[in-house]
């Protein structure tokens, strides 16, 4: 089961970054070209917001049971991991779930805005910033 989780969670992770990046641009380039907003943006920045949460569910499920997660704080301690152990068990999963809140955040608030620019203005803030903070703790030499 952990491997399955881990495989999941290693390649949907793909799918969040891409859908991520083409939200996060389709709201900054709809925002500065004053377009309007359409039912094809909402449906672009809902699933941003549904590939996160999945891939949210899949690494605390990973956090608890994986020896990388919260096993190595418990048997370590916080001293005793080195550089990639504290990116794993610490920088990674919290990072990762304040991307996500970000992204919430976002979606949440551009429903409550009435017209078009200010929907793409709160989705390219929030988008951007956990877009950043993804990008900022992907463990990179696990990808390449």
């Amino acid at each position: 089961m952990y491997n399955t989780i881990q495989f999941l969670h290693s390649y949907w992770a793909y799918l969040v970054l891409t859908i991520l990046v083409l939200a996060t641009f389709n709201a900054l380039i709809k925002f500065f070209g004053n377009k309007e907003f359409q039912a094809n943006d909402f449906r672009i920045s809902l699933f941003a917001l549904i590939v996160t949460h999945i891939q949210l569910l899949l690494g605390l499920f990973l956090y608890f049971v994986s020896p990388f997660g919260l096993k190595n704080i418990t048997t370590n301690g916080m001293g005793g991991l080195d550089s990639f152990s504290r990116l794993l068990a610490v920088e990674h999963p919290f990072v990762g779930i304040l991307a996500v809140v970000l992204i919430t955040i976002g979606y949440s608030k551009h429903k409550k805005k009435l017209t078009s620019r200010p929907k793409f203005k709160v989705l390219s803030i929030f988008y951007t910033l956990g877009l950043i903070l993804v990008l900022s703790r992907i463990p990179w030499s696990n990808w390449f």
